[in-house]
């Protein structure tokens, strides 16, 4: 795997936790290759809005209006999209991942771009919002979700994904690819003296704490080249990794920068990485018999005490039901008595100390807690 060099990590951490004041693909270009590892694109949407909306009260609702979205044609828009994700891909290491978030205006031109490009999509996201802006004309449905790309830099990219974090973040349940999650509201939407807001699209601090704890490590570095605001670099300051934002007007940067300055970083490390099951030592459940932590002949169950299992010597398990007797694994036997493809054993089976069930995965826990010394 290539690795970034000496001087080009130095000049990218003269620029970690800065906010680049000026256009996006210039700025990128002035960036070291290989030199960050997640991107969080949010760019114009090119709406193509025709005309004021309305709501049935006949007052005005505030749409994105700025030069910023204003596109003469889609070949214009394209060609703008294709020369910033050329830079982006440049600059993300190897093993790096980028999150580009739309509506159905621009979502499906920048999937084409970053297939086009030689990234490799691992999932669409949608974000589902619990509190859209109604369809005010009634003329189509109310527009409720918006979508992110979520890609590898190339199809051989060990891009990083914190599986266990993202399920401990959902009661213990696997992270689905759709998240509802409300509209920036309240006191977190930045607003003029005059009570206006900022800026039209501020996107809420959720998304982005979920985006940057699912694909990131305490330290890693995330750039964002349509920063705004600042809500990734908000988020990313809390969570204890580093960013970098691009930004070329000077009245949202400097709202960004006193954001980011009132917000105190998280000191405990311990605390901000994410669970990472996956990278624990791995013990065997024969391990747990040769230790002593059970016997053979020990009685196992699951939580319900509906199937029931015994120890042997070898690590193995035996148990019978009315379609016969089931050896192997604490993962085979578990999923055989339930008629299942699979079985995670460790949580699926108990063991009875001093009248209490626990789960056999507290003895693995306990030998990995003596493996780290």
């Amino acid at each position: 795997m290539k690795t970034i060099t000496k001087a080009a990590d130095k000049k990218t951490k003269k620029v970690e936790n800065t906010i680049l004041l000026g256009d996006c693909i210039e700025k990128l270009k002035s960036l070291p290759a290989r030199s960050v590892d997640i991107v969080f694109a949010d760019p114009p949407y090119n709406l193509q809005l025709g005309g004021n909306l309305e709501r049935p009260d006949h007052s005005k609702v505030d749409g994105v209006t700025q030069d910023w979205d204003k596109f003469s044609s889609f070949a214009a828009y394209d060609k703008f999209c294709r020369e910033w994700l050329i830079e982006a891909k440049r600059v993300l290491k190897d093993d790096g991942a980028i999150w580009v978030i739309g509506s159905y205006h621009n979502i499906f031109r920048l999937g084409t771009l970053l297939q086009d490009l030689g990234f490799w999509i691992l999932n669409d996201v949608i974000w589902r919002k619990t509190n859209p802006m109604p369809n005010f004309r009634g003329r189509r449905f109310c527009n409720a979700h918006e979508t992110m790309i979520w890609a590898a830099k190339s199809e051989k990219s060990k891009y990083r994904f914190n599986y266990d974090a993202m399920k401990a973040l959902n009661e213990d349940l696997q992270m689905r690819s759709d998240w509802t999650l409300p509209l920036c509201t309240g006191g977190e939407r930045l607003k003029k003296s005059d009570g206006k807001k900022v800026h039209p699209t501020q996107k809420p601090e959720s998304l982005l704490h979920r985006v940057i704890l699912s694909s990131t490590d305490v330290g890693d570095v995330v750039l964002d080249p349509f920063f705004g605001t600042g809500t990734t670099g908000a988020v990313a300051k809390k969570l204890g990794r580093k960013f970098i934002g691009i930004e070329r007007d000077r009245e949202y940067a400097a709202y960004a920068q006193e954001r980011i300055d009132n917000i105190k970083a998280g000191d405990d490390e311990s605390l901000l990485r994410p669970i990472e099951k996956r990278a624990e030592p791995r013990v065997p459940f024969g391990q747990v018999v040769e230790m002593g932590l059970l016997e053979p002949g020990a009685v196992l169950f699951d939580h319900s005490r509906r199937y029931s299992a015994q120890v042997r010597a070898d690590g193995s398990l035996i148990a019978r039901n009315h379609t016969g007797d089931h050896k192997g694994s604490i993962h085979k036997v578990g999923a055989a008595l339930q008629g299942l493809p699979s079985c995670n054993g460790w949580t699926f089976w108990h063991f009875e100390n001093k009248g209490k069930a626990w789960p056999i995965d507290v003895l693995r826990q306990e030998i990995r807690a003596q493996i780290k010394g």
